[in-house]
C-alpha cells in the first residue's frame, strides 16, 4: 500500500508540474490530474477490500457440506 501512496505522491507532483508548464486549462494538466484520481480510487478500493480469506475458508464457502467444513457444537 505504501508503494501506491508513493506513486500517488509522484503523480501529484507531476500533475502540478504539467499544469505549471502547460497551463491549468490544458489537456495535459487535466490528464495528469485524471491519473492522480485513478490512483486514489484504486487506493480506496484496496483499503475497503478487507482481509483475504484463507484457502480453507474459500473452500468451505464453495463446499459447505464437505467434511473439512463441519462445525460441531459442544
Amino acid at each position: 500500500m505504501s508503494d501506491l501512496k508513493d506513486q500517488i505522491q509522484k503523480e501529484i507532483e507531476g500533475a502540478r508540474e504539467a499544469c505549471d508548464v502547460s497551463g491549468s486549462n490544458s489537456e495535459e494538466c487535466a490528464a495528469a490530474w485524471d491519473a492522480v484520481e485513478e490512483l486514489q480510487a484504486e487506493a480506496a478500493h484496496q483499503k475497503n477490500k478487507g482481509p483475504k480469506k484463507s484457502s480453507l475458508e474459500q473452500y468451505c464457502e464453495d463446499n459447505p457440506d464437505a467434511d473439512e467444513c463441519r462445525v460441531y457444537d459442544n
